[in-house]
């Protein structure tokens, strides 16, 4: 069984149409990395397989069955706000929150949510993290407890969108490195969204490029490519391999680079992405 299906979606915002008539297939137990321009619809497609943005044409199947608001198969992630790093909270009582649905601030979890907690803090090796107020934890480890959050009641799909936005390359590797071993270890399917290609190379099976209201899913040799990346900017993008690592060009900019830059307000050095083979089609 499928963990994702699309067949001719189409999605829409404000009468902006994000995807067009996208049909695609993610398999059980694959990570995928979602990838695409400012805009180009990654969170969105989260959304509309949460169930919260519906289709506008098409369908939309997880797990085998029609996508739909509170799906307990499915952990998600939101992007992180920075008013989590204000609380003074400790994190244990941040993720406890998340049992039964419960909100900040509500009654704490009985015994069997109390062990849920525990258990899922061991996944994510942050018993003793948990321990501190959310307001003396790094980013890095805010992002350790609030994937510990969405594995809460053991669901079979996570989609994380930007866990790795505003840490450093050292913190993107860790969350990376711990994201592929609770796939190991659980057997589960990941979405993974991010502005750059760079921290996921070799921990994807597949990588999904959205834009241009299209999308395109491969191994990354197949769809980081010249002809591909230029359907879904829009314009002529020309892909370079030099000494091992991917540059995404447009003219003399780095694309990607610049679009991350672009949130940050700001711009700058060329970014760079180390090459490595997907083994998976």
């Amino acid at each position: 069984m499928n963990a994702v299906e699309l067949h001719d979606v189409r999605l829409s915002l404000g009468g902006r149409i994000i995807l067009d008539d996208v049909t695609l297939n993610i398999g059980a137990r694959e990570f995928i990395g979602v990838l695409g321009p400012n805009g180009a619809g990654k969170t969105t497609l989260m959304r509309a397989v949460l169930g919260l943005v519906p289709a506008q044409h098409g369908a939309i199947a997880v797990l085998g069955q029609p996508a739909a608001r509170g799906n307990p198969a499915i952990g998600y992630m939101p992007q992180m706000r920075s008013a989590i790093g204000t609380m003074r909270l400790s994190g244990w009582d941040f993720v406890a929150s998340a049992v039964n649905g419960h909100r900040l601030g509500l009654p704490i979890p009985g015994r069997r949510g109390r062990a849920e907690v525990d258990r899922v803090l061991d996944l994510v090796g942050a018993r003793e993290l948990a321990r501190r107020p959310l307001v003396e934890t790094s980013g890095g480890e805010r992002q350790r407890l609030l994937l510990a959050q969405t594995l809460i009641g053991r669901p079979r799909l996570l989609l994380l969108d930007e866990p790795l936005i505003s840490l450093d390359p050292h913190h993107q590797r860790v969350v990376v490195e711990l994201v592929m071993s609770l796939q190991t270890e659980l057997g589960i399917t990941i979405l993974f969204s991010a502005h750059e290609l760079n921290p996921l190379l070799g921990a994807m099976d597949r990588v999904l490029y959205l834009g241009s209201g299209q999308a395109a899913l491969g191994t990354v040799d197949q769809v980081i490519t010249g002809p591909v990346l230029s359907r879904l900017y829009g314009s002529d993008i020309e892909v370079v391999h030099l000494r091992g690592r991917i540059f995404v060009m447009s003219g003399s900019h780095d694309v990607e680079h610049d679009e991350h830059r672009h949130d940050e307000h700001s711009h700058g050095h060329i970014h760079h992405h180390e090459r490595h083979h997907s083994s998976n089609a």
